[in-house]
């Protein structure tokens, strides 16, 4: 990564995460048409950004292009590995078919499917609304094409109630096919702002041990910056061992549940968090019956960045002993005047600079004046302006003072 960009030079481009053809590309239209000097009259600068927009033109539309190849084939790859994995959802197979047979990409091969889908059940057609981004939208037809190779007929004005009647009973409702009584972990939802704080001692974080051998996301530095923290059951997860207790803890014979089983459930836990890549979450699948039912059950998914934010989302809701917040969604939103954040009758904004250096952040009540006069549950007074270093930790402050107002008390 460069710390000065030149769009002209190839390079810049692809330190920024551009393939070689695009690179050489945006730095050669850049090259032909740099801008103009800041002192050269305002309708020559205008005009030479309107040439080098029309130059890369053709380069934007070969992008798009090519995402749309990519995303194609990523999903259609996923569609597969499904099936190849047990899946029973019909909606697969039709949506292969359509790929295979009447040659659709995947916007039309899922709209087909979900016509299909609607033919068999026994439901009404109900096409996707054409859609106002694209010229000709390929779903509704397909959608059409769907139904029809499912039986439908829309002429007949007795097709919905002769296919309902023949409709077969959903694979979900047979004897030989029990419903699962919990979900298996990794169908566990991200974790959010709207459970309630968990004191860390009631708290288990299952960590797979290649996040503990590599630390890609950086769970272990970010936790330990936390107070607290320490009481918290941290248990490791083997792709091939399973589950591994604490150092602290007698770890129990290989193979048995029982004992790891009795182990766990000692903990009396109310919030369990999973940082696990998918190896280590198939071998949680396996062996669900052990783990503890909680109040809140989560995991971390997709992205290095979204795995790190969704941690930062379950970390503030860890609460150390003599320390009292609210919880709840925090809804914010980005003004002319910088971002501010709301929760309940308090809302934080960004208020500018301070002087001599630093950032100011203050607190409003409903009234919409300073929130002045609020302490919290143990006596402490809260402040409705404060001045932070960087402005990067803004939306850390801001949250931070949002839960201590929302959980304050107003006296006289």
């Amino acid at each position: 990564m460069t710390d000065s960009f030149d769009p002209a030079d190839a390079g810049c481009w692809m330190a920024h995460g551009r393939p070689a053809h695009q690179a050489h590309a945006l730095a050669d239209a850049w090259r032909r048409f740099p801008d103009l000097p800041n002192d050269a009259p305002l309708d020559e600068r205008m005009a030479r950004a309107r040439e080098r927009v029309q130059a890369l033109r053709p380069l934007n539309e070969a992008i798009r292009l090519e995402t749309e190849r990519q995303r194609t084939a990523a999903n259609f790859a996923c569609i597969e590995c499904q099936i190849a994995q047990g899946s029973t959802d019909s909606r697969n197979p039709a949506i292969l078919h359509a790929r295979d047979v009447h040659g659709y990409g995947w916007d039309a091969a899922v709209a087909y499917a979900d016509g299909k889908y609607a033919a068999v059940a026994g439901w009404p057609a109900r096409p996707p609304s054409p859609s106002r981004a694209e010229q000709q939208d390929v779903r509704p037809p397909a959608y059409q094409q769907g139904f029809l190779d499912g039986g439908g007929q829309p002429d007949d004005i007795f097709d919905v109630a002769r296919r309902s009647f023949a409709a077969t009973p959903s694979e979900i409702d047979r004897p030989d096919n029990p419903r699962v009584a919990r979900p298996l972990p990794s169908q566990w939802p991200s974790p959010t702002d709207m459970p309630a704080p968990v004191s860390w001692q009631r708290r288990l974080l299952l960590l797979g041990a290649s996040e503990r051998e590599a630390g890609t996301i950086g769970i272990l530095a970010m936790l330990r910056e936390r107070p607290g923290h320490e009481a918290a059951a941290l248990f490791v997860v083997d792709a091939e061992t399973g589950l591994h207790p604490p150092s602290g803890l007698p770890a129990p014979p290989p193979g048995d549940d029982a004992a790891l089983r009795q182990i766990l459930r000692q903990g009396d836990y109310t919030d369990i968090l999973i940082v696990a890549d998918h190896a280590e979450l198939a071998r949680l699948d396996a062996d669900a019956d052990i783990l503890p039912l909680a109040r809140t059950m989560e995991r971390t998914r997709n992205s290095v960045l979204q795995q790190r934010a969704q941690f930062r989302l379950w970390l503030a809701r860890g609460r150390a002993p003599d320390e009292q917040f609210a919880a709840g969604h925090i809804r914010w939103s980005k003004m002319a005047a910088g971002l501010s954040g709301r929760l309940g009758d308090f809302t934080a904004r960004y208020a500018g600079p301070a002087s001599p250096r630093g950032h100011r952040i203050v607190v409003e009540d409903a009234s919409g004046d300073l929130a002045r006069g609020y302490r919290t549950p143990v006596g402490q007074e809260l402040h409705p302006e404060i001045v932070i270093g960087n402005k990067a930790h803004t939306r850390t402050a801001m949250a931070d003072l949002l839960r201590q107002y929302a959980a304050s008390l107003r006296l006289g």
